[in-house]
């Protein structure tokens, strides 16, 4: 079993080209986002909700805004970095017939959260939590999850109607995949490189 569990950590991609379009299971569906909701959350807010999204002309309105904004970032690179990520594929909106976006309520369990009164980004921290628990989990149930990050929050929000002081967290594109990539996609487009875990471990204090 704990074998099981590393392998999943390091099979787990951000998928982009490999969505089949297949649907998700209903059974499957309720696993992952039972796995989600497991997550621990700070004062047991539980400050996440997940906006299940199959509207085709809904993730097509939300593709155009996020083929905008990968044009908006594209304009700030030149030369090398231009080229790279020109070759990079940032979504797969329209490829994954699923996508579920996540939020987090701040109000959740309040006024008085406990254990937040000191780090206000308790509940934030939290929301990654359940994204986090969601996607090991559908990648147990071999299907892929790719994180859009390509849009801005008052679009998203507009779009899906999502209540004022509700922050969408997460447009998270979920289905099944012809495979999964054994090299992350932006290591073998060449555009960065993993660190070991050593350069990142430090000892009482922060040290280099």
């Amino acid at each position: 079993m704990i074998h099981g569990l590393y392998d999943v950590i390091h099979r787990r991609r951000d998928v982009r080209a490999e969505f089949t379009g297949e649907p998700v299971a209903p059974e499957v569906l309720d696993r992952i986002l039972t796995a989600a909701h497991a997550a621990p959350s700070v004062g047991l807010s539980q400050p996440w909700d997940f906006v299940l999204i199959r509207s085709e002309p809904v993730r097509k309105a939300f593709h155009e805004h996020v083929r905008t904004e990968r044009d908006v970032f594209a304009a700030t690179l030149s030369g090398a970095a231009a080229e790279r990520f020109a070759r990079i594929k940032i979504d797969g909106v329209l490829e994954a017939g699923l996508s579920i976006v996540v939020t987090y309520d701040p109000a959740r369990g309040g006024p008085a959260v406990l254990g937040r009164h000191a780090i206000a980004d308790a509940g934030l921290y939290s929301v990654c939590l359940a994204i986090q628990n969601l996607w090991l989990a559908a990648t147990a149930e071999d299907l892929g999850v790719g994180w859009v990050s390509f849009y801005r929050e008052d679009f998203l929000q507009e779009l899906l109607g999502i209540p004022s002081g509700i922050r969408p967290v997460a447009w998270l594109c979920v289905g099944p995949v012809s495979h999964l990539e054994q090299v992350p996609d932006l290591e073998r487009h060449g555009w960065r490189q993993r660190r070991p875990v050593t350069d990142a471990i430090h000892e009482d204090r922060w040290a280099g």
